[in-house]
């Protein structure tokens, strides 16, 4: 362990500084440093030390102290104090080195096959016209064949004149060339990879140990082949498992064999081709989890992260009591039905009276017409209403909000040092403010720093920002503002906290990053990160995560909800269409949540039906779909058990929601929790078809979370409003200041138009209540924030930073 905070003769760095610097980089020679990482980290062979006995949040601060500090101050730590950190750090990088790896792996495969696939269509697009011309000639011929009033005696002959034998052959062999099989995925390009793929290969095979379920043996097998004659002759390749060649490499694998031997196969295997394709393989089956490494949080075996059996039959009947689920399928199913039931019949009942609602005929079935919904006119009351706030509200620079909130919640003690919760700082309070503006803003430390103010000296913010503002610290001051937001009695006239709405907010990150993703619509020629997160009807953030490029959102809507530690426990979420689908609604129905997406088009929706021979009047031809109940009863329990192992919090939801889907083919549970979520879908949609008020509460709430988005990047205004972390850690640091800050301005402003409506009533005023709910505290245009330029320092108010924190302190 000691050994890691030495520098070796010849080199500048400790092996500590290697260790924890992680790739940033997507390419072959970037995935063979994250994997001498994974052999660095291996040598300390702490899998065979059991640490649980050890609190995981104790373990994982302890590294984080190892992943921020500086080398020197570790150094300088009392001695069981050092061996216990840098323990602590190469028992959890042992997870982390091998997630960096495998992650690494993803991008770049999925880069290597973005690539073949452009490269297949570019190709494609240019000889479109030597393939048009040869189809023409082919079908010129092809006329004369089917002219049924030529003498079939003549009709060679006829061909050969119209169209010259030399013309057909050379029309036949581009035809044979130019097209491709329907099966075709652009493996030919992928092939000229190889050579990429070598680089990497050796040492891939070499460090990293492949488990799967049965579904992956074939992959696993034929990678286990690999592994075994990796640098051997390639006279063993004819040895190699051929059941993990699918039909569409089967003609680039296989080559015919001109003089085979006595018992030998007709066909070779192509060395190369087989390579590609396995690894190929291996990429699809790593993200189905059917191929895991172990010990792997996101590429591990979601399997051995679910409950067990005999931990399952010990809290089974708590866990269905705390998510209101009956432990037998039988009395489910009968209560959904019922449910659905009388949710058919309500909706059709109304439907004479439903101006909103038409259905319409399509190819012979009938689809619902929804009309959208028409922003409502705003009273003169409420504008006056908003005009009376909006000139009450004091003008204020964004470091004298952070400290009021702070004085009045007192959030600042929830920032502990990394490495000792009761160490004092003298005015760190003063720090962590000039610290929270920096990351917030986007400025860095050089604006905020004063030398000749202690507390916010470089030494003392750089040292504070690296060991008190982490994401645990910030989550629990979050907790913090978030509840006294919740106290705040304009805030309970907005809602009561149960309802929360979900988006993300769009990053671009211009340095070298691999937790980025490319998107021309958001980032441009660039790449960059989705920072998903939940705001509460009192119009607070409940925390979120950090996600790379814009895979689809709704794989972890769940996880973000589950993981946040805000206090509230929403019960309704709120979605637009993009995080909408069965598997979703199932998931969100068996945790005990009410899933409400707003729908951008009806016409395509599903309605669900188990009662087959159930009249719901107008409403018949839309139910024309049956639910299979008999997957549900018989994969109940497992149904169960997932719902549970979510909750108690053993698996992410990301994690098992891919595992699920095994990569567009959902597995058997998959399916019976998704035929759960139709009827939990059914029984939403007709709620949303028969209620205006419900759609227009869902399109509100949804707006609340894209007015937190103004103020964010409002606030997020330094560097072009760019996000310039390398690594996922440092990204979720900044963000999480970010949505503090933004619920600092939130909480700030309540109080305030509380302040203005008690004054508006004191004096007689009338005050509608149905104006107050409309009300929102996501103004910023009186709140000064703290501009800075590269060339020309602070812009905007005249007065000096150093006075404003002398002022507010």
């Amino acid at each position: 362990m000691e050994t890691l905070l030495e520098v070796p003769a010849g080199e500048r760095q400790t092996p500590l500084d290697r260790l924890r610097r992680g790739p940033t980089r997507v390419s072959g020679p970037a995935l063979v440093d994250a994997l001498h990482r994974v052999e660095a980290i291996r040598l300390f062979e702490m899998e065979h030390l059991d640490l649980s006995f050890v609190p995981r949040g104790r373990l994982k601060a302890l590294a984080r102290h190892a992943t921020t500090a500086l080398v020197q101050h570790l150094r300088n730590l009392a001695h069981d104090r050092r061996i216990a950190t840098l323990l602590a750090f190469t028992s959890t990088y042992l997870v982390v080195v091998h997630d960096d790896a495998l992650d690494l792996f993803d991008l770049l495969m999925r880069t290597t096959n973005s690539a073949a696939t452009r490269e297949g269509q570019q190709e494609r697009l240019r000889t479109i016209h030597d393939l048009d011309a040869a189809a023409q000639v082919l079908a010129q011929a092809c006329q004369i064949v089917l002219d049924e009033t030529q003498d079939p005696v003549t009709l060679l002959t006829r061909i050969y004149t119209d169209v010259p034998a030399e013309h057909l052959r050379a029309a036949v062999t581009t035809v044979g060339e130019l097209t491709r099989p329907p099966d075709d995925n652009y493996a030919q390009e992928l092939l000229g990879r190889y050579l990429m793929m070598r680089r990497f290969l050796p040492t891939f095979w070499h460090t990293l140990e492949f488990e799967s379920t049965p579904g992956g043996r074939p992959t696993l097998q034929a990678v286990e082949f690999l592994q075994r004659i990796e640098g051997r002759s390639r006279a063993l390749m004819q040895r190699a498992p051929r059941a993990v060649i699918p039909r569409s490499w089967q003609r680039y694998v296989l080559e015919r064999n001109s003089s085979p031997e006595p018992g030998q196969p007709e066909t070779r295997v192509n060395h190369q081709a087989y390579t590609v394709c396995v690894v190929e393989r291996l990429h699809e089956g790593l993200r189905r989890h059917d191929v895991f490494v172990e010990p792997s949080e996101h590429w591990g075996d979601p399997r051995a992260k679910l409950l067990q059996p005999e931990q399952w039959e010990g809290i089974r009947a708590q866990i269905c009591q705390t998510l209101g689920r009956e432990i037998s399928a039988e009395r489910a199913l009968e209560s959904l039905g019922q449910q659905l039931e009388e949710a058919y019949q309500r909706t059709a009942a109304h439907v004479p009276s439903n101006a909103a609602l038409q259905i319409e005929q399509s190819d012979g079935a009938d689809v619902p017409n929804l009309e959208r919904l028409e922003r409502l006119e705003e009273s003169g009351s409420l504008h006056s209403l908003r005009e009376y706030i909006g000139a009450r509200l004091p003008p204020v620079d964004l470091p004298e909000v952070i400290l009021e909130v702070a004085q009045q919640t007192g959030f600042f003690s929830h920032f502990t040092h990394v490495s000792d919760s009761s160490a004092h700082v003298e005015d760190l309070p003063l720090s962590l403010s000039a610290v929270l503006l920096a990351e917030a803003c986007n400025i860095g430390l050089r604006p905020v720093i004063q030398p000749e103010i202690p507390a916010l000296t470089r030494d003392r913010l750089s040292w504070v920002r690296h060991h008190f503002v982490r994401a645990e610290t910030i989550t629990r001051a979050n907790a913090c503002l978030v509840q006294a937001q919740r106290d705040i009695p304009l805030a309970q006239i907005w809602g009561g906290g149960y309802v929360a709405s979900v988006d993300g907010i769009r990053f671009v990150v211009p340095i070298r990053s691999a937790n980025t993703g490319p998107s021309p619509h958001y980032f441009g020629q660039g790449r960059g990160v989705t920072y998903l997160n939940y705001t509460s009807d009192q119009f607070t953030g409940l925390g979120g995560l950090v996600i790379p490029g814009t895979i689809r959102d709704s794989v972890y809507v769940l996880e973000a909800l589950l993981e946040q530690e805000s206090g509230l426990t929403p019960i309704e979420i709120m979605s637009d269409t993009a995080s909408y689908s069965d598997l979703m609604f199932g998931l969100f129905w068996c945790l005990g949540y009410q899933f409400s997406p707003r729908l951008a088009e009806m016409k395509e929706t599903r309605f669900w039906r188990i009662d087959p021979a159930a009249n719901y009047g107008p409403l018949n031809g839309l139910a024309r779909h049956r639910i299979n109940t008999r997957l549900i009863s018989t994969n109940w329990d497992d149904i169960l058990r997932v719902a549970g192992s979510l909750k108690v919090g053993t698996v992410h939801a990301s994690t098992l929601i891919q595992a699920l889907q095994r990569g567009g083919r959902p597995t058997t549970l998959a399916r019976a929790i998704s035929e759960v979520g139709r009827i939990a879908k059914t029984l939403y949609l007709l709620n949303y078809i028969d209620d205006e008020h419900y759609r227009r509460r869902i399109q509100n709430q949804l707006n609340r979370g894209e007015g937190r988005h103004s103020v964010a990047r409002h606030v997020f205004h330094g560097q072009r409003g760019e996000l310039r972390q390398r690594y996922h850690q440092g990204q979720e640091d900044q963000l999480g200041a970010l949505g503090l800050m933004v619920n600092m301005i939130v909480l700030w402003n309540t109080w305030y138009i509380q302040d203005a409506l008690e004054e508006l009533r004191n004096s007689g005023q009338e005050v509608r209540s149905e104006d107050v709910e409309r009300l929102a505290p996501l103004r910023f245009q009186h709140i000064y924030r703290t501009c800075y330029s590269q060339t020309t320092g602070y812009a905007g108010r005249t007065d000096s930073l150093s006075h404003r924190w002398r002022v507010s302190l």
